[in-house]
This record gives C-alpha cells, structure tokens and sequence, in this order.
C-alpha cells in the first residue's frame, strides 16, 4: 500500500506540472490581456504533433528545443490575425473565440496527421527505471519534473529581473499606466501571449511521452488547468503554480482509495476553495468582486 501510494503521489506530481505548465501560461494570457483562452490544449497538442514530425530528423532533444518555440511562432501569427482585435473588449467575445479556435485546431492536427494514438518514442536511457524498488521512477518521469521546475524558475526569473518581465507585471497591475508612461502595449500583450504559448506546447511535448500522442490529447489537462488558477487564485502565478501541484497530486492520491471520484475531487477542492477563500489561495485582493 505505502508502495502504491508513493507511486500515486509521484504521479500527482508529474500531472500536477503538467497543470502548472498549462496553467501558467493561461494565467500569464488571462491576467495581461484578459483573454480566456480555451484554445490552450488544442496548442499543447500541436507542440507535441510538431515534435512528433521533426524527430526522426532531429532527434528528440532538438525537437524538445524546437516544437515549443514553433508553437509560440504560431501563436504569435493567430495572435497578430484574431485575438488582437478582441482586446480591451467583453471577456466573452475571446471565450467563444478560442472556443472555435480549440476546435480549429483539433481538427487540424486530426487531418493532418490522423486520429489514431501515434507512436511517440522517447530516448532509451530515459524509459530506464532508475531503482527496482521504486520502479515508477523511470528517467523520463525525472526529467520532466527537474525541466518543469528549471523552466518555471526560469519564468519567474525573467518576470522579476528582465526589463520586458517588470513590463509585463506592471501591465497586469495597470496597463493603461503602463501604456501612458510610453510602452508599446501591442507588442507587450503579443510577447506576453507568445509566452504563455511557448508554455504550452513544452508541456505537449512532454506530455505526449507519458500520455501518448492523440488529437484529444489536450482535452483531458485544459479544464484542471482553469481550476488550477481559481484554485491558486487569479492574477498570481505561485498560485496558479500551487493550484497545479495540489490538484495533481490529490486526484491521483484519490486514485488509490476511490478511483471513481479520482476527477470529481479537483472540483470539489476548487469548491471548497471559492466557499472559503473567493480569491483563491495566492489570489490578490479585488480580482474576484
């Protein structure tokens, strides 16, 4: 049992970085631009379709370098062409947009390269247990979890000592402000979301590993995704960050003594969150009137 629920909580962990990883890009979109972006899983599916194709050309560690950055590139162009005009503009307008968009981009990556579960191959000496007794803790499964970690430190590191992250937090405070004191909102919001999409497709990259390689494959992390940021509480990343790492971790706990509520215990925990703290748990004063 004690075996079975390390496995379980390591599992939670790893799924948990996966929300983090989602949700930390959704939070950065969402708090600077105010836009909900349900297109999220359809462009962590395409991040990992992209490095799918350019591994047997590459190599996986070139396409882990690549697909995310491709992914972000794309963004960036449906960025510049549809979301920009929805800007300063009822949150709605943007919800229905990347309602379509998610499904858009379903159906793309089905076309082009089918519905079926793809084979995804991942470096032999990563798929190596790395003890007999804890054999759950495979190469991979470590991996992901240092990357998750270096790249959300790396995250906070750029918006807490680059010139562009300090913009990017003043935005999220104050944009008109911002905007006054003579920075080029457009730009800023289009960086920003480029960010939040590079995000994204890492973590499809990653995922697909673990989870395999299918057009679906971003529907099952989107929806725990949004409820890691009302669990963490909006306009904070360590909470969105929290918010991941708990619901992760406590739905594959669950797992283990009432699998059938495994899913159901995220919205639980998000309601039992809203009933005591509106705000979420890191959520700053005023985001939830």
């Amino acid at each position: 049992m004690t075996q079975l629920i390390l496995f379980n909580v390591f599992n939670g962990v790893i799924i948990g970085a996966f929300y983090a990883l989602m949700a930390l890009g959704l939070s950065l979109i969402l708090n600077l631009s105010g836009v909900i972006n349900f297109a999220h899983g359809g462009f962590l599916a395409l991040g990992a379709y992209l490095a799918y194709t350019m591994m047997p050309y590459t190599g996986f560690w070139i396409a882990l370098l690549l697909a995310p950055v491709l992914t972000a590139v794309l963004g960036l162009l449906i960025e510049a062409v549809l979301i920009r005009r929805l800007y300063g503009r009822d949150p709605l307008y943007s919800l229905l947009l990347t309602f379509g968009l998610a499904f858009i981009l379903q159906d793309g990556t089905r076309f082009l390269w089918g519905p079926q579960t793809l084979p995804y191959q991942i470096p032999d000496i990563l798929n190596v247990p790395l003890s007999t007794t804890f054999f759950f803790v495979t190469g991979y499964r470590l991996f992901m979890v240092m990357l998750a970690i270096a790249v959300v430190t790396g995250l906070f590191l750029v918006l807490n000592r680059t010139r562009l992250g300090i913009r990017i937090r003043a935005g999220t405070a104050d944009l008109e402000t911002v905007a006054a004191l003579g920075v080029n909102v457009r730009i800023l919001r289009s960086l920003n979301f480029g960010m939040g999409i590079y995000l994204a497709g890492l973590a499809g990259v990653l995922a697909a590993g673990m989870l395999g390689l299918s057009p679906t494959i971003g529907d099952s992390l989107i929806m725990p995704s949004f409820v890691s940021i009302i669990v963490g509480g909006l306009g904070s990343l360590p909470g969105t960050l929290l918010g991941g790492l708990l619901i992760g971790v406590a739905a594959s706990v669950t797992a283990v003594f009432l699998p059938s509520a495994s899913e159901a215990v995220i919205y639980v925990m998000m309601a039992l969150v809203l009933l005591v703290r509106p705000r979420g748990l890191l959520g700053e004063v005023g985001r939830i009137k």
